[in-house]
């Protein structure tokens, strides 16, 4: 034969993968049969209604809850039932709806604890604080500082986080989970309660973990423009169910999507 055969290219796998979740808390089901995939470079969005199912989902990812049945994958391991310490080391970072910050602690100090897992010096070395614990501390605070330059924080690098506004502990919360360097990073709601500048201000982090930290990120976010301007891939909830899976055009003109929760206005 004097043509060469295309050689096919192995499909990349998936950072995360949920084979079939299906979470229950007494008679209530949270999720039934929930499967989907997150790749590399990603901003996968969550979506749905309320009680749809959408940090359980989250929860499920990091560990916090284990499904009855299914299957969870980080890259090629599975992990469903792996404690959360256990994942957060494989590298899945996580933000929360609801703040989850030391507020007597100024900023520097609530980014070191996202350090933590990367830090070997014990407690007597620590109390010692010469040689390798010295030059351990060095290390994570010169990492703690480049995230604060990307965070754009230095102002406030020295403040009590309790003192904060309500946009910049998200910012905070934000910059703990890069404290881990993760290779995936999970967050919940994170421009909930905020006002227009702060949410465009999170939303070009959002842009920027992806694309110059190459970090894939999933989001759970109810601001549908926000959603349908930043996410590659979208799986939307209700039930607890899949109800669709796409691209944002895909999702946006999807009359079962439309019908259970986003209505004519983001349609148009």
């Amino acid at each position: 034969m004097t043509e060469t055969a295309a050689v096919s290219k192995p499909a990349a796998v998936p950072v995360m993968r949920a084979e079939g979740l299906t979470l229950r808390f007494g008679g209530v089901t949270a999720l039934s049969g929930v499967s989907f995939e997150i790749g590399a470079s990603e901003i996968h969005a969550i979506i749905g209604p309320n009680g749809a199912g959408k940090s359980c989902t989250l929860n499920c990812l990091n560990g916090f809850n284990v499904p009855q049945q299914g299957k969870l994958f980080f890259s090629e391991q599975e992990i469903s039932h792996l404690p959360p310490h256990s994942i957060a080391r494989l590298g899945v970072g996580r933000t929360f709806q609801g703040l989850q910050l030391f507020a007597g602690l100024s900023v520097v100090d609530n980014l070191l604890t996202g350090r933590h897992m990367h830090m070997k010096t014990g407690a007597l070395k620590g109390f010692i604080y010469r040689g390798w614990a010295h030059a351990e501390e060095l290390r994570e605070r010169r990492r703690v500082e480049e995230i604060i330059d990307f965070l754009e924080i230095k102002s406030i690098r020295h403040k009590l986080v309790g003192s904060l506004s309500y946009g910049l502990r998200k910012r905070v919360d934000l910059g703990r989970a890069l404290a881990m360097d993760p290779k995936v990073l999970l967050m919940d709601e994170p421009m909930a309660g905020m006002n227009l500048e702060e949410k465009e201000d999170m939303v070009r982090f959002v842009i920027d973990i992806r694309e110059a930290l190459d970090i894939p990120v999933v989001i759970v976010e109810h601001d549908m423009h926000v959603v349908m301007d930043i996410a590659d891939r979208i799986t939307v909830l209700d039930w607890g169910h899949v109800i669709a899976q796409g691209n944002p055009e895909a999702i946006k003109n999807n009359p079962a999507v439309i019908k259970a929760y986003l209505g004519a206005e983001v349609h148009r």
